[in-house]
């Protein structure tokens, strides 16, 4: 069972109200006293002169119109001088009725959809977001906090199975690409702009710094003299057909090089295109590279690296944490300060935040607002209510006393209008 909540009444502005509370009520009853013993007083002197007889008509009406609203103001918070009178105390005999009111009054008309959506929208979530961020100190701030929550997270994510999960979704992934297409898509783009010229230069240039080395040029020459007739030997035949083979593919290079509509691009360009067609239609293709890629994801080597990127990376989330090396936090801190200049410079980017904030809040709202009543109606069932009249006589209480001034006066005016309505009557 929840305990009574508690109000400390000790504030300077409560304090001064209760002075005042003190003073108002002390002169309500004075003018109340005064009332009375005018009544008294008139009264008796009332057969000296009629005209003490209109001021005890008003003295009395005032008087009683003085205890009745005393009395109803009283009745609100408390017994009158404590007698059982029914429907008095109306605040703590109503306590748990008030307080269900109080919590359906606040679910039913300040947490429906469209009030709350509406005061949703006149915030600004994003630039408070981007403000928040730029600050450089937050920002630090942010990082270091960030840093301070990533090993346990580190640790969690191991020691949960996340990561074999994610490993294992990953594998999956890779392994449901269909890597034909996507690779003749790319290849295709490569041709069509061209790109793949600067590949074939670069190539030819690979060939003829490879043609041109000495040991190339021996390897060649050794192929050649095994081929010719033992007379063409003793002429040094081979070095003369290396040489003119060499100086042939020189010259052929360079033209191509040099030319940027030579034919041997057109038929190179031949050659990929149609290589890129089999590659995306031919299912051997598709099938050799959908081995490659299956090989590739089930070598251990693979695996190897993957621990050793994330023993690694954990070794350095540790070590910045402890304060190694500052380097990661600073360019968190970095990252989020960018985040927040980039986010205050995108509108669109600030009015789709705050879209989906205000969709998550008023969906979250109307999912809680009858817990928010209960939550409610439950804290003013438990409030001290000797506490809470307390306080609400403080901050209210003076403006009631105030109702003990009118009555008063209210009710001796209309004594007066009564008597003298009275003492006309006798004399027509």
């Amino acid at each position: 069972m929840a305990l009574p909540a508690t109000f400390v009444i000790n504030a300077p502005g409560d304090v001064a109200r209760a002075a005042e509370l003190r003073r108002v009520k002390a002169l309500a009853t004075l003018v109340l006293a005064a009332t009375l013993a005018l009544f008294v007083v008139a009264k008796v002197l009332l057969p000296l002169h009629p005209v003490f007889g209109f001021v005890a008509a008003f003295a009395e009406a005032a008087t009683i119109g003085g205890l009745a609203d005393w009395y109803a103001v009283v009745a609100l918070f408390r017994r009158p001088l404590g007698l059982p009178i029914p429907h008095t105390a109306i605040i703590q005999s109503n306590q748990h009725r008030i307080a269900d009111k109080l919590g359906e009054f606040i679910e039913q008309h300040f947490l429906e959809a469209g009030p709350v959506e509406a005061k949703l929208r006149q915030i600004d979530f994003g630039s408070f977001i981007a403000d928040w961020l730029r600050d450089r100190k937050r920002s630090a701030d942010l990082a270091r906090f960030v840093l301070r929550l990533l090993p346990e997270a580190v640790s969690a994510t191991e020691n949960s199975g996340l990561m074999t999960f994610i490993v294992r979704r990953i594998t999956t992934q890779l392994l449901s690409i269909d890597l034909a297409p996507l690779a003749a898509g790319t290849l295709r783009a490569f041709v069509a702009e061209g790109r793949h010229q600067g590949l074939l230069d670069d190539l030819l240039r690979a060939i003829h710094q490879s043609l041109t080395q000495p040991e190339t040029m021996a390897l060649i020459r050794g192929k050649i003299r095994d081929e010719l007739p033992t007379l063409l030997k003793l002429y040094r035949t081979d070095k003369f057909l290396v040489n003119k083979i060499v100086a042939s593919a020189t010259s052929f290079f360079e033209e191509v090089r040099n030319d940027p509509n030579h034919a041997f691009r057109g038929e190179f360009d031949r050659m990929l295109l149609t290589f890129v067609d089999r590659l995306g239609n031919d299912p051997a293709y598709a099938d050799r590279i959908d081995g490659l890629k299956r090989d590739l994801l089930a070598r251990p080597e693979l695996g190897d690296l993957a621990r050793n990127i994330w023993s690694n990376a954990r070794s350095f989330i540790e070590r910045s944490a402890a304060g190694e090396t500052q380097v990661l936090q600073h360019h968190l801190a970095r990252m989020f300060a960018e985040a927040g200049e980039a986010l205050a410079g995108d509108i669109e980017l600030r009015g789709e935040i705050n879209q989906g904030l205000v969709t998550v809040f008023r969906s979250f709202i109307a999912d809680q607002k009858s817990g928010v009543s209960s939550f409610i109606s439950d804290q003013v069932k438990a409030w001290d209510m000797g506490q809470l009249l307390q306080l609400i006589e403080i901050n209210i209480g003076r403006d009631l006393q105030y109702i003990r001034f009118n009555g008063s006066l209210i009710g001796g005016l209309a004594g007066l209008a009564l008597y003298t309505a009275e003492f006309l009557l006798r004399w027509l």
